[in-house]
């Protein structure tokens, strides 16, 4: 008998009925691949061919189901832009259901631009091509930069417009793969409703999902998954700041509590750097600018533990306590995270008292200098000249002398933190823009620069240059 093309194993489904809607995709006119990722397909032990076969377009577009897919539509609430909105939950969305990779960790297959949910609010469920391949080129340049992530497996047109502000686009669905999709404002539904079955049943689902280990401690479970959500949250925030990676939208609503990156509308990395950098076209106020990240992060923790102290057992004021203790954490570990990663970046092994001053020094100079965040910290690998850096050059040779460690383990620990290529903006935008128009020859070329961004590849030197004022973008869009 002949193995289905996704061996689905699927666990949330089996959820009460209120944390979903069941329902199938909706089918699109005229599905045609865009692009498979092959090896994400490999990793998960789907047939890559057989996903660019005509059955696999028609599974990854939504117009057929393969055996075992439970399909449906999850519901969250959520706080975004600081604002409590109510329940939002996935309105173009469709999880088709779980898989076992060849790793043997579980992870969803997710369909974006499905069609409607009962969750859609009045929207059209649909998405159009440009951000469906930015998910694709983004996401993958963060899986190869070393950052945990959400990651798309494929990428299909669907043969019909979808209406935006800027007219008639052509249509297309994505397939993204996620260790979960459970978020920050999953919880928050339950506890908005004060739901506490729900929010225990939730809590106990994302233990076995993601922290297995800590079902045996009992009550202490919960604020135990506190501890684990925040370390893996900071961690994450600690390494979009090592890249210069602007998320945009850090709405509850879009913190994975598996601590992936999830969500990648109006994101952006910094070509020069400027610590109140912005790019969201609808982010007025800046809250999610990239120095206000770490904050956003420890913000959306709290809102979190809120959630898990309504079904902490015993003392109320001692839960509190407890709870305020491991938030009261999260800037130690963000600092450390972040901290280790900018030593790398400046070949320091060790740690030693005055490297913040050293690191905050450099930071300063980046900003004051308008210079690029990524090209300047790759041409420190070479201890190339800076101009207006030759004070701090002194600083940072005297400190990494004080290591007892050969320079060229400093150089190669800096070549693999320092990406001589990321996905700049405007490189992005152009591949996108000829996508549009049939043209995905720019969006493979940059795929293919990006599969080993920590590389140098003189055939691709034009990669890393930042943009002509011309070609700065200097807004970036949500999907929808």
């Amino acid at each position: 008998m002949q193995a289905p093309p996704i061996a689905f194993d699927n666990s949330y489904a089996k959820l009460p009925e209120r944390f979903h809607a069941k329902l199938p995709p909706t089918p699109v006119a005229a599905p045609a691949l865009l692009r498979v990722n092959v090896d994400l397909a490999r990793e998960l032990g789907i047939d890559p061919h057989w996903l660019a076969s005509a059955d696999g377009v028609a599974t990854v577009a939504g117009n057929a189901l393969p055996p075992g897919a439970e399909p449906l539509a999850m519901a969250y609430s959520g706080h975004q832009f600081g604002h409590w909105s109510g329940q939002l939950g996935d309105g173009r969305a469709i999880l088709l259901g779980e898989t076992i990779g060849r790793d043997g960790k579980r992870y969803d297959i997710h369909l974006k631009g499905s069609g409607r949910t009962p969750f859609s609010r009045g929207g059209d469920g649909r998405a159009a091509i440009g951000p469906v391949l930015r998910e694709l080129v983004v996401s993958e340049a963060m899986h190869r930069l070393g950052v945990p992530t959400t990651r798309v497996l494929s990428a299909v047109m669907t043969g019909e417009a979808v209406l935006r502000q800027d007219g008639p686009l052509p249509g297309a669905v994505l397939a993204r793969v996620a260790r979960g999709h459970v978020r920050v404002g999953t919880f928050e539904h339950f506890a908005s409703r004060n739901d506490r079955e729900g929010l225990t049943t939730l809590t106990d689902y994302a233990i076995e999902r993601f922290d297995p280990e800590l079902a045996a401690l009992g009550p202490d479970r919960v604020l135990a998954l506190l501890d684990a959500v925040i370390a893996r949250t900071a961690k994450l925030i600690a390494q979009w700041q090592c890249l210069g990676f602007i998320h945009g939208v850090m709405n509850t609503d879009n913190v994975a509590i598996s601590g992936e990156t999830i969500d990648y509308g109006p994101c952006a990395f910094m070509d020069v750097y400027d610590p109140d950098a912005v790019f969201s076209s609808i982010d007025h106020g800046g809250r999610y600018r990239y120095s206000n990240q770490p904050r956003i992060g420890h913000w959306n923790m709290a809102r979190f533990a809120q959630c898990l102290l309504a079904i902490v057992d015993g003392d109320g004021k001692a839960a509190v306590e407890t709870a305020q203790t491991k938030l009261d954490a999260f800037p130690v570990l963000f600092e450390q995270a972040w901290l280790g990663g900018m030593r790398r970046k400046l070949g320091l092994l060790t740690a030693q008292d005055g490297d913040r001053e050293l690191i905050e020094a450099f930071l300063a100079l980046l900003a004051e200098t308008k210079s690029d965040f990524a090209n300047t910290f790759r041409l420190l690998c070479d201890d190339l000249t800076l101009d207006g850096f030759e004070t701090w050059r002194t600083a940072w040779l005297d400190r990494r002398a004080r290591e007892d460690v050969l320079p060229e383990a400093q150089r190669t620990a800096m070549l693999g933190a320092n990406p001589a290529f990321i996905p700049r903006n405007h490189r992005v935008e152009a591949a996108l823009a000829a996508a549009q128009i049939g043209n995905l020859a720019p969006f493979d070329e940059l795929m293919d620069v990006l599969k080993a961004p920590y590389d140098d590849r003189p055939e691709y030197a034009d990669y890393k240059m930042p943009p002509a004022e011309h070609e700065i973008v200097r807004a970036t869009f949500c999907g929808t």
